[in-house]
Order: C-alpha cells, then sequence, then structure tokens
C-alpha cells in the first residue's frame, strides 16, 4: 500500500503530512509512558521485524503482492504510542533508502500504514479483551482479530483520500473492489502472522507483550493471597 509521490495532489498530501507529524510528535511524548525495562529493549526488535517482514511480499493474486503492515502487531507488543514511532521509522527508512514510497508522500504512508492500523488493531484488540474472558491463551486471536481487521480499514482510508485528491485516471469503484478486496486477503495473512508471533512470544515471554501486562498483573494479584494464606497456615 504504500504511495509513490505524485498519487495524490499536493494538499492531500500536506494535510495527510501535517496529520502524520502531529501525531508522531504526540507519540514522542507519551510513549515515555509505555517504555520501561522490559518495552525499551522490545522496540528495536520490533522495528527491526516489521521492517524486515515488510521487504517481503507475497501474492494474493492477479499479479498483485502484498506485506505485512506490522501496526497492530506493534502495538501489542509494545503499546500504541511507542508502535507509531517503531512504524514511522520504518517507513522513513523505507522513503529515504528504498524508494519505497515517495518522500513527498511520507505522511500519507505514515497516516495510512502506520496511524491506521496502529489505531485500529489497538482498539479492536482492547474491546476484544473488554468483552472475551480475561484468558491469556487468548490474547493472540484477539490480536490477529484486530491485525486483520486493521488492513481493510487502512485501504478503505486510502480510497477516500483517493476521492479527495487523486491524481490518477482509475475509476473510484474499480479502485474500491480492488483495494478492499486484495487487503481483505492481505489482511488474512497478517492476522495469521501476527497470531503466530504474539503466541510464540507469550509462551517463552508473557512479560515482554504489552497487551498482556493487564492480565498478567491480575494474575500475580489472584495467586499471591493464596501463597500468603499457604505460609500463615
Amino acid at each position: 500500500m504504500h504511495v509513490p509521490d505524485g498519487f495524490l495532489d499536493a494538499p492531500t498530501s500536506a494535510a495527510t503530512g501535517v496529520v502524520a507529524a502531529v501525531c508522531v510528535g504526540t507519540a514522542l511524548v507519551k510513549a515515555r509512558k509505555e517504555l520501561d525495562d522490559k518495552t525499551a529493549p522490545m522496540v528495536g526488535l520490533v522495528a527491526a521485524f516489521i521492517f524486515a517482514v515488510q521487504m517481503l511480499n507475497f501474492p494474493v493474486g492477479a499479479g498483485t503482492s502484498g506485506h505485512l503492515m506490522g501496526g497492530a502487531l506493534a502495538a501489542v507488543l509494545v503499546g500504541p504510542w511507542t508502535a507509531i514511532l517503531c512504524l514511522s521509522v520504518v517507513f522513513l527508512v523505507q522513503s529515504l533508502l528504498f524508494a519505497d514510497g515517495g518522500i513527498t508522500a511520507l505522511g500519507t504512508n505514515i497516516t495510512l500504514m502506520g496511524l491506521t492500523t496502529v489505531a485500529v488493531g489497538w482498539l479492536v484488540f482492547k474491546l476484544l479483551q473488554a468483552v472475551l474472558p480475561k484468558r491469556l491463551s487468548l490474547v493472540p486471536v484477539q490480536a490477529g482479530i484486530a491485525a486483520f481487521l486493521s488492513v481493510p480499514v487502512a485501504a478503505v482510508l486510502f480510497v477516500v483520500l483517493y476521492a479527495i485528491g487523486g491524481t490518477a485516471d482509475i475509476p473510484l469503484d474499480t479502485l474500491t473492489t480492488a483495494m478492499v478486496g486484495v487487503h481483505v486477503l492481505i489482511g488474512i495473512g497478517e492476522g495469521v502472522i501476527t497470531f503466530l508471533a504474539i503466541g510464540a512470544i507469550l509462551a517463552v515471554r508473557p512479560d515482554l507483550v504489552y497487551g498482556a501486562r493487564g492480565l498478567l498483573a491480575k494474575r500475580e494479584l489472584e495467586i499471591k493471597p493464596s501463597s500468603a494464606t499457604g505460609a500463615a497456615a
């Protein structure tokens, strides 16, 4: 979904650039509350992992390929604000060093694949945590569903931006069908990869998963009284 230079007109690109700049600036402040001795070492690893997997495309049909966006995965692992910073750095490096997405479209790409996927992924993840049983085993499933939904939402937002300021000669209905259809398939891959990644980390170091901390804290509170009672007996 990397948007090239010139695909959207200057006002639309500038507007998304302002949105991206404001959100990244806010994330620089808010991320301080998420970073600690466990989260901080994960930031570089998460950014490196997302950068690597975004460079690997998988076919989805009709000569089209897709790649992991990583917004929901990063949000669940290190927190939403820190995830925005991770993805912004990834898109900046891709744009400057690999010509993957235009420089003038950097704000657009951050808004679509960074801000949108993180926001949708994190909100869906927290909603599922609120309505489903509070079990650690459900965290990978919740993260996978959140990741899946975040991708077509980002595709729809792209179509909206194109309708506002698109410069290419592509019928809007054709673009909408192609973008949403393809990105539903990409979203399935995103959900599977996120499910597997979160599940693997939970199996060995659940304390490193930011989105699971509330469940871990609750479980510790439930264990401590019984331990104290056993000691007193």
